[in-house]
């Protein structure tokens, strides 16, 4: 803000910057605006909480983290030159350090330092860097928790409670003169660690066996354990300084001597760049295109088959929520996919809002209302709706199978499946896709590597898989994405490209000539199949799936036509007639002979029989069918006894002796009371109106521009109001108020200041109490005062406000320019 008063905290560093950078603070990091801080000092002290910075390290790409990593492990401040020093090395080390790497860390370090300035990570100018103390000692070195660098604690630290008599005797073996001061001792030995040329000639007269200690200690971790008895080797480095005991048993490397070793390098391998995306293959992008539609155009079809499946009632809910094993073998089974990819499938269609519970006492999982609305729409905009929540959702069913940390197996549609990092690395997977020149697949390898630059996983622990959660989740990405056409033969597709840089329309505009059209006709075979080269229109498939069994899927959809699939039919409300006109109007072949006689001959028999209840009845015309059914030993268990020359009573419900009497080869039909066909229609359950489940954010949402400019004016007017200068009360009046406590003044001095303020139009600081009991300090500019109330323009809200009179603790007139 034009000041060259270098600051001296980081709330002075804060109150220099520019409304603009402080909107960026905020954006980088919005847990800070949760709630709005009061003024800059209770900002810096927000943005130094442990939670809030860790937050602000865990998305720091590699080279920002390890620039963090070299300032928590170099002296505080720290200039410039001496944190470049130790991303580059000091350049004696023979070579090693390649100049490629140097000259890129140097170009890099700019843009880190910013990214940290900008994060509230570091402040001060670059000849007094600071790192916040919360990030110090998040990432500096202790036994507990070796720093990210490998390197130990300073000689000074190490040899903290060390007896002066142990450190003349290191002094002694090292050649240093002896002195008397401890803190004299350790600074000379700290100057030869630090001394390459002093360094070297101790090195030089090492043992071997005392150098290959060092190379295992040297890039981490620095602690070793020592027996009572040491080796020579051991011995010799532990008599001159070079490890330094801990405890009894364990030893370490201070972080000079490592850092010698090291070439003056925090790290082995410094990544200032980062890693490109490597292609794989170089495909055409029509044939991209064309794959990703066909396995779009799949995707729909299970997505429908599924919800078909679930039409009549799904299956149960688990006490402990989600499916059972057994009910997603199940599924697995009726859709003809792996268990894994079957719970992609019901994940993505719960995501999207088209099954979900239906609450009922005998809870179930069922197609929800928007699952007829999905179905209306045009194959195009289904695709759309599909994609759009998978790229959203928080629910992840790669961990379907696993564990969660207590042990417990994870099941589709459970309630420990939400991982809020999905949404950022499926956007981030597709994101790197479309870097790549359109028909390129990346190679998953330095895919995963660009995006453990990216974020990389600090202080995560391994997975069993041995990867971080990032990484599955970008495996499971990959394989999703192609699952759901957003990719094709590895390549992303132009459709997802527009989903992803456009919008849905323009997407589904892209994806709509790549679909196949829907067919209204299928072929008939003399071997009661029927062969449909491609998808159907709804009406002609929803009728077919009821009269026939889909027997095989692909290219092509085969159904097969069984006196069962007939029965199913005539079941349904159909006559005889309806399905021998339905068959010919929509065959491009003619209805064959032995398919018609099957339709007849089910007919005939359909109905013949009637159940009822009794508890259970059949009742038939004919009593040699009747006579037939009780001989039949298969009916001994439904305990059959004859009412009437016509009728049978059974001791089962109607339902069991309905699938009974199929089950022996008839073809009963249920009545009602009245006597009347009962019609058995399928797709009548739905679950009661639900909203998709909301995904579960990684954190605060992302503020807008809005928010960001109320924010930093509410800040700066805090701010105002909190280090503006006030005058001294007059004498006999309420005492002084301390800094940063609210002023104290009786009712009385209360309503005369503002009065007078009001009359001469001077503004006036306050402090003030809201109903919730929340105290806070403001600066205001009266403009009338009646009634108990004062109205006045509140600098620190930057807008006319009237406060109550008895909520004002006190006031205090504002110093003029040049007081205070």
């Amino acid at each position: 803000m034009g000041t060259t008063t270098p600051p001296r905290t980081l709330a002075e560093a804060l109150r220099a910057r520019g409304d603009e950078s402080l909107a960026g603070l905020l954006r980088a990091r919005p847990d800070l605006l949760n709630p709005v801080p009061n003024d800059i000092t209770q900002l810096a002290t927000r943005a130094g909480t442990r939670a809030s910075v860790v937050r602000a390290l865990e998305h720091l790409d590699r080279f920002a983290l390890q620039t963090a990593e070299a300032l928590a492990v170099a002296p505080d401040p720290a200039p410039y030159d001496t944190l470049l020093s130790l991303l580059t090395g000091d350049g004696l080390d023979d070579g090693e350090q390649r100049d490629d790497v140097g000259a890129a860390v140097t170009a890099a370090l700019p843009g880190a330092l910013a990214t940290l300035r900008e994060q509230a990570l570091v402040w001060g100018e670059d000849d007094r860097l600071r790192l916040v103390r919360t990030a110090r000692e998040l990432l500096a070195p202790s036994p507990q928790h070796p720093s990210p660098t490998g390197l130990g604690p300073t000689v000074a630290e190490a040899t903290a409670g060390m007896s002066p008599g142990r450190l003349q005797e290191i002094l002694a073996a090292t050649g240093l003169p002896a002195t008397h001061d401890p803190v004299s001792a350790v600074a000379a030995l700290s100057a030869l660690f630090t001394d390459r040329t002093r360094m070297a000639e101790l090195l030089d007269t090492a043992p071997a066996e005392a150098l290959s200690v060092l190379d295992r200690l040297v890039w981490g971790p620095p602690y070793g354990e020592v027996t009572p008895n040491p080796t020579p080797p051991v011995k010799w480095l532990r008599d001159r300084g070079l490890l330094l005991p801990v405890s009894t048993r364990t030893v370490v490397l201070p972080r000079e001597a490592a850092l010698h070793l090291r070439a003056g390098r925090a790290h082995r391998v410094p990544e200032p760049v980062p890693p490109a995306v490597a292609a794989a293959a170089e495909r055409d992008p029509q044939a991209v295109d064309r794959a990703a539609a066909g396995q779009a155009f799949m995707a729909l079809s299970t997505i429908e088959e599924l919800l078909k499946l679930w039409d009549g009632g799904g299956p149960t809910i688990l006490r402990a929520g989600g499916l059972s094993v057994r009910e997603l073998k199940r599924a697995a089974t009726a859709l003809d996919v792996t268990e894994p990819v079957a719970a992609f499938w019901i994940e993505l269609a719960y995501g999207a809002g088209l099954l979900a519970s239906d609450g009922e006492t005998d809870e179930r999982y069922a197609p929800t209302p928007a699952s007829d609305e999905w179905l209306d729409l045009s194959a195009e905009d289904r695709w759309t709706h599909l994609a759009t929540a998978w790229l959203a959702a928080t629910r992840t069913p790669g961990l379907v199978g696993g564990q969660d940390a207590k042990g417990r197996a994870l099941s589709a549609l459970g309630p420990e499946l939400d991982r809020s990092a999905a949404p950022d690395v499926r956007r981030r997977v597709l994101a790197l896709f479309a870097e790549l020149s359109p028909g390129t697949a990346p190679e998953a390898g330095t895919l995963l590597r660009r995006l453990r630059w990216e974020r990389p996983s600090r202080g995560s622990a391994p997975t069993a898989e041995g990867t971080d959660l990032r990484s599955r989740l970008a495996l499971w990405t990959l394989n999703e994405a192609e699952l759901l056409g957003i990719t094709g033969r590895g390549a992303l597709a132009a459709p997802a490209r527009a989903l992803l840089e456009e919008d849905e329309e323009t997407a589904a505009a892209r994806l709509a000539p790549l679909l196949p059209e829907p067919l209204d006709h299928v072929l008939l075979q003399a071997d009661l199949t029927a062969v449909a080269p491609g998808p159907l229109e709804r009406p002609l498939a929803d009728t077919l799936s009821v009269l026939a069994d889909v027997e095989s899927k692909g290219g092509a959809t085969v159904y097969r036509f069984t006196p069962g699939s007939v029965r199913r039919a005539l079941d349904a409300g159909q006559a005889a007639a309806d399905l021998h006109a339905f068959l010919a109007a929509h065959s491009r072949t003619p209805v064959p002979q032995p398919l018609s006689y099957l339709i007849d001959d089910v007919a005939r028999r359909h109905g013949h029989l009637r159940i009822g209840a009794a508890s259970a009845y059949v009742r038939c015309d004919d009593e040699a069918v009747l006579n037939e059914i009780l001989a039949d030993r298969r009916s001994a268990g439904l305990r059959l006894r004859r009412l009437a020359p016509t009728v049978l009573a059974a001791q089962s419900d109607p339902g069991s002796l309905l699938e009974a009497l199929r089950d022996m080869g008839y073809a009963p039909a249920a009545e009602s009371a009245e006597g009347d066909v009962l019609i058995t229609r399928a797709g009548a359950r739905r679950t009661p109106p639900r909203t998709p489940p909301a995904p579960v954010p990684e954190g605060p949402p992302a503020p807008d521009d809005t928010l960001l400019g109320a924010a930093v004016r509410a800040i700066r007017a805090g701010d105002t109001a909190a280090t503006v200068a006030r005058k001294e009360p007059p004498e006999g009046t309420t005492g002084s108020t301390p800094s940063g406590a609210l002023p104290r003044t009786t009712p009385a001095e209360t309503l005369a200041t503002v009065q007078a303020a009001a009359m001469t139009g001077s503004t006036v600081w306050i402090g003030y109490v809201n109903a919730d009991g929340a105290a806070s300090q403001r600066v205001i500019a009266p403009v009338r005062v009646e009634g108990g109330f004062v109205t006045a323009y509140d600098h620190t809200a930057d807008e006319v406000r009237t406060y109550p009179l008895h909520r004002i603790t006190g006031v205090a007139e504002l110093a003029e320019e040049g007081e205070g």
